[in-house]
């Protein structure tokens, strides 16, 4: 699952937006609206990208958040 919060941070820490991130993954808005919210899962490439592009080291912080921190 998705830490939305967490992603939500660091793309306005980054200065990316939504409209921003969806364009460099090649995807809708509305699908990346519905990735960081958790109605549908990231595929690994996309984690790959955003990690690269956010520079995540630690991806099971942000993607395969379990509710604990």
């Amino acid at each position: 699952m998705t830490n939305t919060l967490k992603l939500k941070a660091l793309l306005l820490e980054m200065g990316y937006t939504q409209e921003k991130l969806a364009l460099k993954l090649g995807i809708s808005v509305y699908s990346l609206h519905r990735k960081i919210n958790n109605k549908v899962e990231f595929k690994v490439s996309e984690i790959q990208k955003i990690s690269n592009l956010l520079g995540i080291t630690d991806k099971d912080k942000y993607f395969f958040y379990n509710g604990v921190e």
